[in-house]
């Protein structure tokens, strides 16, 4: 018999990451463009040991653009199979942070990992996302006027 010890470690892993959905009050998304990687994303990241999907999100928009907000309602959970250098599964999880304007002078970028930040009509965001993330914006519109959660495997 397996101790319980052996059993957990015996377990399958995955990552998990977290972002907060911001539009602005004409209905434009809040993208950050990341200065390690071609393409765009929204705030947020992977989660810390014994951090939850809410508070990892609300902690990576504050570090990202210098927001301090109370994560709301989650709109999207995505289920990505292993893909090219990833070797496992991740699963995102999309927040509803709100409707939220530009700060004066604009947001307060964690310089060290990101080179910009700007909303975008919602149809401009699929040529800046990658194609695997593009269709959370679609998905995390829908669950706000909807008022429920989108489920998605790779993106689908």
């Amino acid at each position: 018999m397996l101790s319980d010890e052996d059993y957990f470690a015996s377990l399958p892993t995955f990552f998990a990451g977290a972002a907060g959905f911001f539009t602005d009050p004409a209905g434009d998304v809040l993208l950050v463009k990341p200065n390690y990687r071609d393409t765009w994303g929204f705030p947020g990241g992977v989660l810390e040991a014994g951090e939850t999907p809410d508070e990892g999100a609300a902690r990576e928009v504050l570090e990202e653009i210098g927001l301090r907000v109370e994560v709301g309602r989650l709109l999207v959970v995505d289920w990505v199979l292993p893909y090219g250098t990833a070797p496992r599964s991740m699963v995102h999880f999309l927040f509803d942070c709100g409707t939220v304007e530009a700060p004066p002078g604009g947001f307060a970028l964690q310089v060290e990992e990101l080179d910009e930040a700007r909303f975008v009509r919602p149809d401009e965001a699929a040529g800046l996302l990658a194609p695997r993330v593009a269709p959370r914006v679609d998905a995390a519109l829908r669950a706000r006027s909807t008022g429920g959660t989108e489920y998605l495997t790779d993106s689908r």
